[in-house]
């Protein structure tokens, strides 16, 4: 593939803002926000935007009553080889009704690793937890009780998997329903499984072109003729590979 054969990262993220239509349609029904894909410079924000540019929320139902509500966005990037879509930065945040705090918020940054890139962060309260907090000699919790800020749980990231091995909308979307039966629409659970399957297929090859001699080894244990290439790019900085990081 040639440069200028090469998608563009605008097409990309529109494909990709089509696909998040199709998941929550065929989830949620069809009068779920569309997704679209905005150009904001170094990078395309995907996300249900109005014209006003402002994100709207996903409403969600529980027995014809929309009290929970999806916030999600997208920011997504061009990989390092400048061919595959990356996510730059994901928030999946749930709310209920009008509330302004989340439940819950399910967060990726493509470049941090501590705190980890993947993880969820729970807006709620627990005497022990805040008590553990308080209890810690090091770290963010006592430097906030420095600054006379009392710990929080929702302050907590809670690693989910890494970089690689992350949740992503369908996850929550199952769980919503597994959880709570949201309602959902006809043959809802067809659609959600395609979905599924396709980005745990995608984050596959992602960690495949990570660590491509652990995929071959397990290939030809598995009966696959897998021959190394003639020159052997050189591998990636364990330091830099995504599929190590948490």
């Amino acid at each position: 593939m040639t440069a200028d054969e090469a998608p563009s990262l605008d097409g990309l993220a529109a494909r990709f803002a089509d696909q998040l239509t199709e998941l929550t349609r065929g989830v949620l029904g069809r009068d779920s926000p569309r997704f679209h894909a905005v150009n904001m410079g170094n990078k395309v924000r995907v996300s249900p935007i109005r014209e006003d540019e402002v994100i709207q929320r996903i409403p969600v139902s529980i027995n014809g009553e929309p009290v929970l509500s999806l916030l999600v966005r997208h920011d997504l990037c061009l990989d390092g080889s400048g061919t595959f879509l990356a996510t730059d930065k994901a928030d999946i945040h749930l709310f209920y009704g009008r509330v302004a705090d989340p439940l819950l918020r399910y967060e990726y940054v493509r470049d941090s690793r501590e705190p980890p890139g993947a993880h969820i962060q729970v807006h709620a309260h627990r005497d022990e937890m805040a008590y553990l907090l308080r209890l810690s000699e090091a770290g963010r919790p006592k430097r906030g009780l420095r600054n006379r800020k009392l710990p929080k749980l929702s302050e907590m990231h809670l690693p989910v998997g890494g970089h690689r091995m992350r949740p992503a909308l369908e996850d929550v979307l199952l769980f919503l329903q597994r959880e709570f039966a949201i309602d959902t629409a006809q043959g809802w659970r067809a659609v959600l499984d395609e979905h599924l399957c396709n980005w745990r297929d995608l984050q596959l090859k992602s960690a495949v072109r990570d660590n491509p001699e652990a995929a071959a080894e397990v290939l030809r244990l598995l009966g696959y003729q897998v021959r190394s290439p003639t020159v052997v790019a050189p591998r990636s900085d364990p330091d830099r590979n995504k599929l190590y990081w948490p």
